[in-house]
């Protein structure tokens, strides 16, 4: 295998058309550039240079070598640019992960800006639930991925690194025609004798309830088991039931539902950015933490205001 530093000193020689100008080019003595070419030439098996009265030729060798290594160098030359496209947020692709609820709340602000921003990056979204998302975080299918908490059942693992980008409390949804669809709040043990639509599948927010009912000394008595939000808010404006919700998974509530504060303490979910913690972030995976934070502040902000 030939050495790719003594090519690149060939060069150098064929361009200036002797060693002793190539030497003063590079910044070494004629003897060091002469042991490099000698070295070169035992690694080819054959001579590389000419040596006559007027300077140097290069042999068919040589000229084959100088070819190669020209090559070399538009390449070399190409993967500069690109690192520097990468590094300036101006190209390059980022990967990132997120479940329904942020999906269609937070996550379209944080890509409205960085698109706006940087159009030269290729951002891709997978939506999934929280198994599926961690593990394309651990199979580097994705950079970055929205995740989410409660209290009770924190994010534990040493590989991923979280960064808290704000709360979601849970509401109550009742239909607009409730008897208490006028309240500010609702202690949950006013909801003793209510019908629940639930959602299906071991949701976590099927647990959050059976832990705010058990707080109010009953047991959830289910009229519906919903797949989807859609289904929760059809089903409650119909009063086939009342259910509970995350805030941001009815920012866009139907009109005949009604979304109000629990008087009792409400469950909060944690939104979350995570990351492997041994993975070195792209440039773009670190502005596009820097826009979640962003994008977050700004929704809460719109509920305070709210």
């Amino acid at each position: 295998m030939l050495d790719t530093t003594r090519m690149f000193t060939l060069c150098e020689v064929a361009k200036h058309g002797s060693i002793t100008a190539a030497a003063a080019a590079l910044g070494y003595t004629t003897s060091a550039v002469s042991q490099q070419i000698a070295k070169l030439e035992k690694e080819a098996g054959q001579p590389l240079l000419e040596r006559h009265a007027r300077g140097i030729m290069l042999t068919d060798a040589g000229r084959s070598v100088v070819k190669h290594t020209e090559r070399i160098l538009v390449e070399l030359e190409a993967a500069d640019a690109e690192l520097a496209e990468i590094r300036g947020l101006r190209a390059g692709m980022l990967a990132i992960g997120t479940f329904p609820t942020a999906g269609s709340s937070l996550l379209p602000l944080v890509v409205k800006e960085f698109k706006t921003h940087h159009p030269g990056i290729d951002l891709r979204v997978l939506s999934g639930r929280f198994a599926q998302l961690v593990e394309s975080l651990r199979r580097r299918e994705t950079e970055l991925s929205l995740l989410w908490d409660y209290e009770w059942n924190r994010i534990d693992d040493p590989l991923l690194t979280c960064h808290h980008l704000m709360n979601d409390p849970t509401l109550l949804l009742v239909s607009e025609k409730h008897r208490l669809a006028d309240r500010e709040s609702i202690r949950i043990t006013e909801l003793r004798d209510e019908s629940w639509v639930v959602r299906a599948d071991d949701h976590p927010v099927a647990h959050t309830l059976e832990r705010l009912c058990q707080q109010g000394g009953f047991t959830p008595r289910t009229s519906f088991l919903a797949h989807d939000y859609g289904e929760v808010q059809a089903m409650v404006g119909v009063e086939l039931g009342v259910a509970i919700a995350p805030r941001l998974a009815v920012l866009n509530p139907r009109p005949d539902v009604r979304s109000i504060p629990l008087a009792t303490r409400s469950p909060q979910r944690r939104i979350l950015i995570a990351h492997l913690t041994e993975r070195r972030l792209s440039p773009a995976a670190q502005e596009a933490i820097t826009q979640c934070m962003a994008a977050a502040r700004r929704l809460e902000e719109g509920f305070a205001d709210a």
